[in-house]
């Protein structure tokens, strides 16, 4: 169901023009595209006060335009209606895509792996594993859909420095992919200030569009507000600046039907005296933004996933580890999976033989 709307849903938007909005003219077009507004979808995924900014227009008539737009993307079946009955949310969330972390203990706990129309943040502290969950996806997003890929595209921010071509050739040598292939399809963005990452993510559908991508993901989220805001003085500026940004990246990841991963820091708690110190940075902010947050934490070689908010993920952990291949389960892991393979195997052919 969601596959035939999403392949209608792209024909509708290549034939749709902004001048198809209702009351939007030859002059208002000629304004939201000054304002890097090119298309239906950018106009849909656009917040009233950053719209009436950029064509000097009041806040109501900016939110006119947003509301039109996406009427006109809900007539033409690339949205789904305003309300729809539960049975048929939970068909369309059955058919949702979902990218494998190149672990199976990974993807159990996220029940199948990375989702689209969703936001999942990773945190924990340094050589916790988040770079190499983020450069592993970058390998697995290649792969066809059956296999628990996406067959797209996939763009990295790129805020710390952190991302290594070679890291993911090696991924990918290591799993029997073709890294000439693999690093074609990852477009990096090496971003090296606050504002130039508001801008990014400003623009980011029509770099969706450019690069065919079902996946985003964001290394990190918030080094560089944490970096230039400092003080309690730029602390509400900060947040208002992320929340914005948060925000069109959880309408990008619903419209777009993408899958938006983040990665976050942490900081510790001076005044906890029992349990884990450690909290991610960015307050309620960045925690009600994401849809999933699993904190990761270093075990010896090993590394713990545990998710900390979800809708519906039970409050559970796991580990993995990090080898040549990325992501990676430990050893009794893959035998455990191994032995429950050949198991069912035998159930099979058994049954065949009845």
């Amino acid at each position: 169901m969601e596959n035939e709307s999403q392949s209608g849903g792209n024909v509708a938007i290549i034939d749709l023009d902004i001048q198809d909005i209702e009351g939007v003219g030859p002059t208002t077009a000629k304004k939201l595209r000054d304002a890097g507004i090119i298309s239906v979808m950018d106009l849909a995924v656009s917040s009233a006060e950053e719209l009436s900014e950029g064509i000097n227009a009041t806040k109501e008539t900016a939110a006119s335009f947003i509301i039109s737009a996406q009427k006109l993307l809900r007539e033409t079946n690339v949205l789904d209606k305003e309300f729809i009955t539960a049975d048929t949310a939970l068909q369309k969330r059955r058919s949702m895509l979902r990218c494998s972390t190149g672990s199976y203990a990974l993807d159990d706990l996220l029940l199948g792996g990375i989702e689209t129309q969703a936001m999942t943040e990773f945190y924990g502290e340094f050589g916790s594993g988040k770079s190499q969950i983020c450069h592993t996806l970058c390998v697995i997003a290649k792969q066809p859909i059956e296999t628990g890929g996406l067959d797209s595209g996939v763009i990295y921010i790129d805020t710390e420095g952190t991302f290594r071509p070679e890291r993911v050739e090696q991924i990918a040598r290591a799993r029997g992919f073709d890294p000439t292939e693999i690093l074609k399809n990852v477009a990096i963005c090496k971003v090296y200030n606050s504002s130039h990452l508001e801008l990014i993510v400003k623009d980011l559908g029509k770099y969706i569009d450019d690069f065919k991508a079902k996946l985003v993901i964001i290394d990190s989220i918030i080094s560089l507000h944490r970096a230039e805001f400092s003080g309690r003085g730029t602390l509400a500026d900060r947040q208002q600046r992320l929340n914005n940004m948060l925000h069109k990246l959880i309408r990008l990841a619903e419209i777009y039907n993408i899958a938006i991963v983040i990665t976050n820091q942490v900081q510790s708690s001076p005044d906890t005296f029992f349990g884990d110190p450690t909290k991610a940075t960015g307050g309620n902010v960045v925690g009600h933004a994401s849809t999933y947050r699993i904190y990761l934490r270093k075990s010896g070689e090993n590394r713990i996933a545990k998710i900390m908010d979800s809708p519906y993920h039970p409050y559970s952990d796991t580990r993995f580890t990090v080898t040549e291949r990325g992501a990676d389960d430990l050893e009794e892991q893959t035998t455990k999976k191994g032995s429950k393979k050949s198991r069912k195997n035998e159930t099979d052919s058994d049954e065949e033989e009845v």
